[in-house]
């Protein structure tokens, strides 16, 4: 498929604000796509890679906006492309607004040909950019991006510098492309959703809808080394668990950070909850999961980070380990962390063959810990069946009591569902409320603090975007003021005196007394006392709360 056909129908569904209206066209762009299905569809989405794959671009703004001005002209400078950037207000608008193809040269990459760009090159040009690494690895992307952007024209260039910052926003999320799916090839939207719970990737899924049909996506099964994403739990109450279940099953919610395990009968991989690859900062886990285990499996559990004592160290702590690239036996020296499994996905049978390795997804929550139960002897976490409150209470305190956050609440008969924030698990913590908000602005400091962004601009998700409910400068050490400046600097988008906008990439977590109405924000809603409480490494923007569920704690509140 040309990429300029690609683009033509990405501007089609872009123009359109109703969901069936922009289901119906997705789904005939995935019945014209051909060869390039997979990648299709990971493009509408703003993907180069299926979302369980660990390789990024890595291209900040700033690279992306040389990219276009080489591409635009001598004339034409990183900082004029800033400049369009603020009147115009996105990337694909900027994009679009230059005629490209007047640059000649290595950077161009025709090889000789002066064809249109298809797909495929597209495809395979980002992924050489995602391979480039070391010395002057920066350039060689540079060079590559220029030479897409050269040939491209303006409907082009908008969707591709959308795609490589990562900013699509045509209105295709994963339920969308579900149901495109379904219509396009005939399938039901429930063998669909199935299929991307075990897979995590909407081209493979696409692709075995087209091939192979509702039976094809009834055999694709979870895969050792393709993490999924994580079931999610939402806040309740005890008396409201109870009131649902009857029987509660209570664990320990443990203030660590959340990890997929997964051990083939050789090697164990590790990834974080947003299916980031963790292998390496946490060679005990690795240690552990080998010693332990006799059979393949995929574990969900988390690592924790303990004192010489066995006691539970702040989520901080772990962090440290899971950012550490380099000399991780001296971290690990530091900082010890211990796995505590809780569910299990996927098990070989003990006793039987290689071949005979089950998912468990379907399987009501008691058998999966069973399964669990066999397999590990040690970190496994602390689990209870309760059928009274005050039973409950008692092991929330004494939770409370060892360190630990708090307990979650799990349906007992639940299956496991990937990705969704159901009401089968539910996780209760002390008063004090907390949002996973989305950098986008800050501040630089004054006197000392100069050097360093010390007010920082927070928002929710929204159908649209991203909107501010607050500033956040309380909570916050001078360590720490250096460390997110470091983190952040790479993502400045713009600055206007000490007023710096930024690329939504960092999420913290964010303690506030009350949510209140206001007209300064545009959200509608602001933080009464916020206070920074830490990044969530484990989340991305996609996993920050939405304004939806901010207009659901006000109104609850």
């Amino acid at each position: 498929m040309d990429f300029a056909a690609f683009a033509d129908r990405a501007g089609e569904i872009d123009a359109e604000s109703a969901d069936t209206a922009v289901t119906e066209r997705v789904s005939v762009l995935l019945a014209d796509a051909g060869s390039e299905l997979p990648t299709v569809v990971r493009f509408l989405q703003g993907r180069v890679f299926p979302a369980h794959d660990s390789r990024t671009l890595d291209i900040g703004p700033a690279l992306c906006y040389e990219a276009i001005a080489r591409a635009a002209g001598q004339n034409v400078t990183a900082e004029d492309v800033e400049s369009r950037l603020a009147d115009r207000g996105e990337i694909g608008a900027v994009a679009a607004s230059y005629e490209f193809g007047g640059q000649q040269g290595l950077g161009a990459f025709t090889g000789g040909d002066d064809g249109g760009l298809t797909v495929a090159e597209v495809d395979s040009t980002l992924r050489d950019v995602a391979a480039a690494e070391g010395d002057g690895s920066q350039d060689t992307k540079r060079d590559l991006l220029f030479g897409l952007f050269n040939r491209s024209s303006p409907a082009e260039a908008r969707y591709l510098a959308r795609l490589v910052l990562g900013e699509m926003r045509i209105g295709v999320g994963g339920g969308t492309v579900r149901d495109a799916v379904s219509e396009a090839f005939d399938v039901p939207v429930d063998a669909v959703e199935r299929a991307l719970q075990v897979t995590n990737d909407y081209g493979l899924v696409a692709e075995v809808a087209r091939e192979d049909g509702t039976d094809g996506l009834g055999e694709l099964r979870l895969e050792i080394g393709r993490p999924v994403q994580a079931m999610l739990a939402q806040t309740g109450t005890v008396t409201g668990a109870l009131e649902d279940w009857e029987t509660a099953a209570v664990e320990i919610k443990y203030d660590g950070a959340r990890v997929q395990v997964h051990y083939d009968g050789d090697d164990v991989r590790l990834f974080s909850r947003n299916m980031e690859e963790v292998t390496e900062p946490l060679p005990e886990v690795v240690t552990f999961v080998e010693r332990e285990l006799d059979v393949p499996a995929i574990l969900d559990g988390e690592v924790v980070a303990v004192d010489e004592d066995g006691e539970p160290l702040p989520f901080q702590e772990v962090l440290r380990r899971f950012r550490r690239k380099h000399d991780v036996a001296k971290a690990r020296e530091d900082v010890e962390v211990r796995l505590q499994a809780f569910d299990c996905l996927h098990a070989g049978v003990p006793g039987s063959d290689a071949e005979s390795v089950e998912d468990l997804l379907d399987a009501p929550l008691r058998e999966r810990r069973q399964r669990l139960e066999t397999l590990l002897d040690a970190g496994v976490s602390e689990w209870w069946l309760a059928e009274d409150a005050e039973e409950i209470e008692a092991i929330e305190a004494e939770a409370l009591q060892s360190g630990h956050e708090g307990i979650m609440l799990k349906d007992p008969e639940s299956t496991y569902s990937p990705g969704r924030r159901g009401k089968h698990w539910r996780k209760r913590k002390p008063d004090v409320e907390t949002l996973d908000l989305v950098v986008t602005g800050a501040e630089w400091g004054e006197g000392r603090r100069a050097e360093l962004l010390g007010t920082f601009e927070v928002s929710v998700r929204t159908p649209d975007g991203y909107a501010p409910v607050g500033n956040v400068a309380t909570g916050i050490t001078d360590e720490q003021l250096e460390s997110l400046t470091e983190r952040l600097e790479p993502h400045v988008r713009s600055e206007d005196g000490v007023a710096v906008d930024l690329e939504p990439a960092v999420v913290f977590e964010v303690g506030y007394e009350e949510l209140q109405t206001s007209s300064t924000y545009e959200s509608g809603y602001a933080l009464r006392f916020p206070r920074f409480l830490g990044v969530r490494e484990d989340k991305g923007p996609d996993d920050a709360d939405t304004l939806e569920r901010v207009e659901r704690l006000a109104a609850e509140q």
